[in-house]
Order: C-alpha cells, then structure tokens, then sequence
C-alpha cells in the first residue's frame, strides 16, 4: 500500500498515514543522497523483521519571505517550492520502485521544515517505533550537527543513525 501526502500539521492527513494502526511503524527520512538510501533499505528490512510499516519522510525548506524596503509587503520565494514538489515526486516513485515486491505497507510523506524537527512530528503522530536517517555526508553538519544528532538528543522513539 503507497499513499502520497503532503505533510500539512494544521490538516489531518488520511488514516494511512496518522495515529497508532497497531503495526510497528519505522519512520524513514529520506532526502535522495546515498546515505539516505542505505537508511531506507536498512529500515525496511527492519520493518519487515517487526511486520510493520514504513513511513519515508522527505523533508524541503519552509518557503522563505524577504521583506522589501521601507515597508513594502514581504516576497514570498515559492519557486523552490515547485523544485521541491519535483524532487519528492520523483524520490516518491523511486521509493515504490526500490520498495516493489516487498509487501510493506509503505507511505510517503513531503514535510517542509526543519528536518529534526518535522521527523519527530511526523514519528509522534504516526506512533513510531523506530526513526533511522543515513549519516550525513556534508562537511557543514560537524560543525552545526547533523539531522541524527539532533534526532539523538530529542529522541520521541529508538534513532538508528545508518553509517555505509
């Protein structure tokens, strides 16, 4: 079963996706790099090892505004938010490809935001069990921390961060 949602907090999503089922569920964030991929094909042997499900999160920035000069309305930056559309379309239908055969009950969710913070939004509505992300590879996160570090440290559920 594959459902494709928006992550809207102030909307309920459909039932597929929200609240305990009584399934193990193994919250996913997933983003394209290859360290992602590791973490989703590691979570969904795990939740095929629990018989549960899968929820893989892709989480994109927030739209952006910039306020004009001398009190003019702010701009709000909504291009990036049709790339971001574009990309989770086609990480969606990777997902389903890689996921085929399976027989996980598997749904994916587009979340804009922080990505720490929406996976443990997401992990808490859904009842998750477990919440895995791959290591990140970007130079940037040793200094400022990476998703699973902070994952770590405000943990709603079991983090497994997937070192390749």
């Amino acid at each position: 079963m594959f459902a494709d949602h928006s992550w809207n907090p102030s909307k309920q999503a459909d039932s597929a996706v929200t609240g305990p089922t009584g399934l193990p569920t193994v919250v996913i964030g997933v983003d394209g790099s290859s360290t992602s991929w590791d973490a989703f094909c590691w979570g969904c042997g795990e939740a095929r090892r629990m018989g549960g499900r899968v929820v893989a999160v892709f989480t994109s920035p927030a739209a952006t505004a910039s306020p004009l000069p001398e009190g003019g309305s702010a701009i709000v930056d909504d291009t990036t938010d049709t790339d971001d559309d574009e990309q989770a379309g086609h990480l969606s239908e990777e997902i389903r490809r890689e996921a085929d055969g399976l027989g996980l009950n598997l749904s994916f969710i587009h979340a804009r935001g922080n990505p720490a913070v929406e996976l443990l939004r997401i992990a808490k509505v859904v009842g998750a069990d477990l919440i895995v992300v791959g290591k990140s590879a970007q130079a940037r996160h040793r200094i400022g921390g990476s998703v699973g570090q902070r994952l770590i440290r405000r943990h709603a559920a079991p983090v497994v961060v997937v070192v390749p």
